[in-house]
């Protein structure tokens, strides 16, 4: 799958992050390609959260190959959100909110926390800084999709995924023409997540739980 499904739509993205400065370090088309690799791990889930959208990679080619999809795009760097707004309009996309502002915060916000079928990310942080970011925002039953590589440390990860009520199902082999040696991490939700977490903006990155 990916760009060889050869919708417009996705080719428009790919040639509207190309045509903004500073989303990416990788030519779009094989990075939408690589956001694809997802699509098979979604399953039954609609409501999504992209953490560290960025480009809008990987839930806007989500949302375009699954317009049943209902996605929310956290992205704190306002030029970035911005561009997020600007997509979402010029590709017609309904269904798709954007929230500018740290996922720290949108994780102890009631309107956000433990609302998500899943929690998608793409190449945001270590995975223990990562799922202090994420989990919050997972319903118990719900998921969290990495995208990682081969060489990510997964175990390092195991205490703070226990701690923050999740539960490491695996990381499984999703290669694309961007990352030969990508894989998904998937961790499942089997316990509401501590109050105290996510800590304040920063601090999960400084501080990462072991």
């Amino acid at each position: 799958m990916g760009m060889s499904v050869k919708d417009s739509k996705l080719l428009a993205l790919a040639r509207m992050i190309g045509d903004w400065p500073g989303l990416t370090a990788g030519p779009p088309a094989l990075l939408i390609e690589d956001s694809l690799v997802l699509l098979g791990h979604i399953g039954e889930a609609i409501r999504i959260v992209d953490v560290g959208s960025g480009g809008g990679l990987p839930g806007l080619p989500l949302k375009i190959v699954r317009p049943d999809l209902e996605v929310t795009l956290i992205e704190s760097d306002q030029s970035k959100a911005a561009f997020l707004v600007q997509a979402c309009a010029e590709l017609g996309l309904a269904g798709v909110t954007i929230v500018a502002q740290r996922a720290e915060e949108a994780g102890q916000d009631r309107r956000h926390r433990e609302t998500y079928d899943l929690a998608v990310a793409r190449a945001v942080a270590p995975l223990p800084v990562l799922v202090e970011l994420c989990l919050p925002l997972v319903k118990v039953g719900g998921r969290l999709l990495a995208q990682k590589t081969e060489t990510e440390d997964v175990a390092a990860a195991q205490p703070a995924i226990e701690l923050l009520g999740g539960e490491l199902t695996g990381a499984f082999p999703a290669p694309s023409a961007a990352r030969h040696g990508g894989t998904v991490v998937i961790v499942l939700k089997v316990r509401p997540t501590p109050a105290a977490y996510p800590r304040r903006p920063g601090v999960p990155a400084r501080q990462p739980l072991r």
